[in-house]
């Protein structure tokens, strides 16, 4: 395979699995595109244009030399260290990250919108989801404009390695995963300990466990009822707003699970009657991240794993 093609394979699983719905995700790219052909053109110019087609900014290309893939290194998290131990082996075709560097880490902020429609699907008012989030997105592009982003991309330029990276996709699928078996175990789902026990039957999350990063109650105990079940801060960038679980309480929702959080966000949490389960930040994205490869290895691709993923195949 090329990278490109990798690279649109990961996009369209990503949409395919995304949580607002493959209409909303139209919509919004159709929305994107309809302010593009509005811009002058000179605004076109600075226009990135990957955004007329995939609606995840902090999933790129960070550099292609035009060889062909037949053995990825991938990781959670890629820097110099990592691309020069993929240098030095010899036979790395494509070093894959799954967090942001490069242009993708610049533009994080942009994906966060996602957040909104996914909290309204579970019945949060769109308009009090959009008015929440949005001081939290500036925030966190403020916080990231300092950044050396380019620092990984120009290591991997240099070494003449192919690299990319792929945050959002691949936690679209973790998070449908999640989605999809919560719904299955519906009704043997009673209380918070019910919630804990199933994940704990998940590859990623019983290996993790066994590593003391495994499933975590952050607010409420074994032995409080879940309520009402939603998969929020599993996608769409990082952490949303920590307001947003007075409204979360308030439109019924018992019990949220994530992937990290805050102790600012955890008291919150905890401050308006949410429980809150923390499946853990590593074992989470390795669960996205290898959905995504098990696809990939489908087209004859050789995975290495290395940096905090846990590789578990299910195809």
């Amino acid at each position: 395979m090329k990278v490109e093609e990798i690279y649109k394979l990961a996009i369209q699983l990503g949409m395919d699995s995304d949580l607002r719905g493959a209409e909303e995700v139209k919509k919004y790219l159709a929305r994107i595109n309809k302010k593009y052909e509005a811009l002058s053109d000179k605004e076109k110019e600075a226009f990135d244009l990957e955004k007329l087609t995939n609606p995840y900014s902090d999933a790129r290309t960070l550099f292609n030399n035009g060889k062909e893939v037949k053995k990825i290194m991938v990781g959670i998290d890629i820097e110099t260290s990592e691309l020069l131990l993929a240098k030095h082996s010899g036979d790395i075709d494509l070093v894959l990250a799954h967090h942001p560097e490069g242009v993708a880490l610049a533009d994080l902020s942009d994906v966060m919108k996602l957040q909104a429609q996914v909290l309204a699907n579970y019945g949060v008012p769109i308009n009090i989801a959009e008015s929440v989030i949005k001081s939290r997105i500036s925030e966190v592009h403020r916080g990231i404009s300092p950044i050396n982003h380019d620092r990984a991309v120009d290591a991997a330029r240099v070494l003449d390695l192919n690299f990319m990276c792929i945050h959002t996709p691949a936690d679209n699928l973790g998070a449908s995963f999640l989605v999809d078996l919560f719904k299955q175990k519906e009704k043997e789902l009673e209380t918070v300990g019910d919630i804990m026990e199933l994940l704990e039957t998940i590859p990623e999350y019983s290996i993790a466990k066994k590593k003391k990063t495994g499933p975590m109650i952050f607010s409420g105990s074994e032995e409080n009822s879940c309520g009402k079940i939603v998969v929020t801060e599993f996608t769409g960038g990082t952490s949303g707003s920590k307001d947003i679980y007075e409204k979360m309480s308030q439109y019924g929702i018992g019990t949220v699970i994530g992937m990290h959080m805050s102790e600012e966000h955890r008291k919150e949490a905890e401050k308006n009657h949410i429980n809150v389960v923390i499946a853990g930040h590593m074992a989470s994205d390795s669960l996205g991240m290898n959905l995504l490869l098990d696809e990939i290895e489908k087209q004859g691709i050789e995975i290495v794993a290395i940096s905090g993923l846990t590789r578990v195949k299910r195809s």
